[in-house]
């Protein structure tokens, strides 16, 4: 599939894994520190990519929120915000959501090929509409991705983003944030899904950075050689 972007991946879960819990109004894991951190991570991406299920549950504007940041980006020549993408198979999405009608910035919807034109026509001028395969490949998106000049790519889930870009080996860093909270509902989704991962009983994923922030730990794991510290 050719050349990709440096791929981090971002997440805040419980400490028993989960991202959420399965009540209406989404459950804050983070705190403000965190989520300046957070910000400064995006304003160094050339693009955030999350799932479609994201958007539809969280309603996400996915834009750099620091005046300062945005500003650095306009000064260095580039768009106050990363690049918008979202990956699905039914294309089930509102083109009214914040995703799309949110931020000056370029918004990219990967589809299943069987499900194109239906997404061109649901979403209209509000988002490009990219041919994933059958079904969709994230090898695929990131090779095209890369071709647009997104060379650092951020994705911010949900689990089944993270589990596909991990299981595919696509991941070179990730920023896990541990709530000091349990959900302990398994009708919450989780951080990942079942999957067949690089890292396991005979392969330990290498850390390569703890912080306390606030009440909150992140925890760095370096998943590539091509990782940067």
């Amino acid at each position: 599939m050719g050349e990709r972007p440096y791929v981090l991946l971002s997440c805040g879960m419980s400490i028993d894994g989960y991202l959420d819990d399965a009540a209406a109004e989404r459950l804050m894991l983070s705190n403000d520190a965190d989520f300046d951190r957070v910000d400064e991570v995006r304003a160094g991406c050339d693009a955030i990519l999350v799932g479609a299920t994201t958007v539809r549950t969280d309603n996400p504007r996915l834009l750099v929120r620091s005046a300062e940041r945005r500003a650095g980006r306009a000064a260095r020549g580039e768009h106050p915000s990363p690049i918008k993408v979202t990956v699905t198979s039914s294309c089930d999405l509102d083109p009214a959501a914040r995703f799309f009608t949110a931020g000056d910035v370029a918004k990219l919807v990967y589809c299943a090929t069987g499900t194109c034109e239906t997404a061109r026509k649901r979403l209209g001028d509000a988002a490009e509409v990219v041919d994933g395969g059958e079904p969709v490949d994230v090898r695929r998106v990131t090779a095209d991705l890369h071709a647009r000049g997104v060379r650092r790519l951020m994705v911010e889930g949900g689990g089944t983003m993270h589990t596909q870009f991990l299981t595919a080996g696509l991941a070179d860093e990730l920023q896990l944030v541990i709530a000091p909270i349990f959900v302990g509902d398994s009708r919450a989704p989780r951080f990942v899904h079942d999957g067949e991962f690089p890292w396991g009983r005979d392969r330990r994923a290498d850390l390569a950075e703890v912080r306390q922030i606030g009440d909150v730990v992140l925890l760095r794991y370096a998943l590539s050689e091509r990782y940067r510290g």
